[in-house]
């Protein structure tokens, strides 16, 4: 009978979690690897907005979220989708409940209580943690870490990676892993970051907090609804964190990217107009904007400094319902929620294993794919480190039928 294996599963983030529990509960002998101090950090952090585990979307729209990547992700997240994922919270002691934009939390609104039952029941599975733990290194010994006793190495019969990707470095995922890739990453990119508009640093530092509430976000044809957080460094918000992907495009192409914010969506162009024209004339233009539209200080300054002055109404309605916005950067990498570039997925076969290296496996952030806000980010990782993980196992079972039919 040939023993169960032995498996390293390197970062204990979402997918290399899932993975664990998976490995552990086919018996498998489970280590996992992390350098932090404390496991599932940037899962805490998530837990700090009530902890979006995914969306109760219908899965084919829910699917589409996933762009480019949606191919080489399909698979999984059909595996264990999010209904999937909503028993086995559950079945954690973690019941869920769906927002009214359809996005599904735990009704606890954090993650710490997810966080420690999965971690016991990974323990009573039998997986075994090791944290502060930094894998430095591959060689022809095995794995090679640095610890607080010096370096160990370890020789597991199959590797997961989940190391995630480059932002909130902080907590984890700083993304210097990909040295260890040379030409096998594509660069990493922020996703779901915050973006640089041209305003004037000391409009942005007097309005900094201020919120843009219910815009319309236009850039080309696609119109994203939500609010806006103004921020001394530019501007935060799910409008904006929806469009990442093109308008960091734009970016990379032209050096700035257009959009036009939409200061009152639920309003014509022509009632905008009426209920200005509606105003008396002498009243100062900051009262008109406010009483015939509930204009806030922000978005006053913004319409006064886009029309001539004494404006018409029909010229205020314009700005109020297509006010130019050119975004001129993105913040800075480590602050994104997530970060787009990776391991490149032409590199993994469909078990999730790199092809150049059998038996090294790898899932979560630290694939080349993006995903907005919305519960679809960790989704793909609960779900792409559950079908790696049956991937090793699949790959285990062949060569040890290999080992069991050689002559």
């Amino acid at each position: 009978m040939i023993p169960k294996r032995t498996i390293d599963i390197i970062g204990a983030g979402p997918a290399g979690l899932m993975a664990a529990e998976h490995l552990a509960s086919a018996g498998y002998d489970v280590h996992i690897y992390d350098a932090m101090p404390s496991v599932g950090r940037k899962l805490l952090m998530a837990g700090r907005s009530g902890l979006n585990l995914t969306h109760a979307e219908a899965l084919e729209t829910f699917l589409k979220r996933y762009g480019a990547a949606r191919a080489y992700l399909e698979p999984s997240i059909r595996a264990f989708p999010p209904t999937a994922l909503q028993e086995w919270a559950e079945n954690l002691g973690q019941p869920c409940f769906t927002g009214s934009s359809g996005r599904i939390f735990p009704k606890a609104l954090k993650a710490s209580p997810l966080l420690r039952a999965w971690l016991s029941r990974l323990n009573t599975l039998g997986a075994t943690l090791h944290t502060r733990h930094h894998f430095t290194h591959f060689s022809e010994q095995g794995n090679h870490f640095s610890t607080l006793h010096g370096e160990i190495i370890t020789t597991p019969s199959a590797t997961l990676l989940a190391l995630g990707g480059a932002s909130w470095s902080r907590l984890g995922s700083n993304g210097a892993w990909v040295s260890l890739f040379p030409g096998l990453t594509t660069a990493f990119a922020p996703s779901n970051c915050g973006f640089i508009p041209s305003w004037p640093a000391e409009f942005r530092q007097r309005h900094n907090g201020s919120i843009l509430h219910g815009i319309a976000l236009k850039h080309n044809q696609q119109i994203r609804r939500g609010d806006l957080t103004v921020t001394e460094r530019g501007l935060e918000g799910s409008a904006l964190y929806s469009l990442t992907p093109n308008l960091r495009d734009d970016l990379i192409s032209k050096g700035r990217a257009e959009v036009t914010l939409d200061l009152r969506p639920t309003l014509t162009l022509q009632q905008i107009e009426q209920r200005l024209t509606a105003q008396r004339p002498r009243e100062s233009l900051s009262n008109r904007l406010r009483k015939a539209l509930a204009l806030d200080s922000i978005s006053r300054e913004l319409v006064r400094d886009a029309t001539p002055k004494n404006a018409s109404p029909h010229q205020l309605a314009v700005a109020i319902k297509a006010l130019p916005l050119t975004l001129t950067g993105t913040d800075a990498l480590d602050r994104a929620i997530s970060t787009a570039g990776g391991l490149k997925l032409t590199e993994l076969d469909s078990r999730f294993m790199l092809k150049a290296q059998p038996g090294l496996f790898a899932a979560g952030e630290m694939l080349d794919w993006e995903a907005p806000t919305g519960g679809y980010l960790l989704q793909a990782c609960f779900s792409t480190g559950r079908m790696a993980a049956q991937g090793m196992i699949d790959w285990l079972e062949s060569q040890d039928s290999a080992i069991r039919f050689s002559p």
